[in-house]
């Protein structure tokens, strides 16, 4: 059964966020990501070690050479590209989405049986639990994964959203009867 086309069941509870979605979000979801997959974390040690060894052959070619120009100064430049990338890339890459997430405006999204609709300005989308089947939660969103590698599918819910005292409670108690935390 497709579950787009699944109701839901009178039995269920039924939440509904109401947001704005912003950089800080999607930079931080970014960053939760990352910290909970495979190719996040090797990110996070790689490219900083590639940059420091790339930093530090570069300074020693010209140190013992002389020169700055040529290959030593680009295995400078691209440690200190590594190093900012490692440092900035969730924010740098969520500054990209600033445009969308601005013509988005206002999202709603209804947590239910089924999975989450997710309505904004444009555009409206069903994320069952089999698409998303992971979530991570942090101090200001619940984070759903997709369950690729780099978990490359994500949707935000920010805690901002939430309207009722102990609505968290059941969001996350929905969360937990339908995915996996990580």
């Amino acid at each position: 059964m497709n579950t787009n086309d699944r109701a839901v069941r009178r039995d269920e509870r039924t939440l509904e966020l109401v947001y704005r979605t912003t950089t800080t979000d999607i930079a931080r979801a970014l960053r939760a990501r990352d910290a909970h997959t495979a190719a996040g974390r090797r990110r996070r040690w790689a490219f900083p070690l590639a940059g420091t060894f790339g930093m530090g052959v570069g300074v020693l070619v010209m140190v013992t050479d002389g020169t700055v120009v040529g290959a030593p100064l680009g295995l400078v430049a691209a440690g200190v590209l590594l190093w900012v990338i490692t440092l900035f890339g969730p924010r740098l890459q969520a500054r990209a989405f600033r445009g969308l997430l601005e013509r988005s405006g206002e999202t709603r999204a209804v947590i239910d049986g089924s999975g989450v609709l997710v309505t904004a300005a444009a555009c409206e989308s069903r994320i069952g639990w089999s698409a998303q089947p992971r979530y991570v939660e942090t101090d200001d969103a619940f984070v759903m994964l997709s369950d690729d590698k780099q978990a490359v599918s994500m949707t935000v819910l920010p805690k901002r959203g939430i309207r009722a005292p102990g609505d968290a409670d059941a969001l996350r108690a929905i969360l937990d009867a339908n995915l996996r935390r990580l």
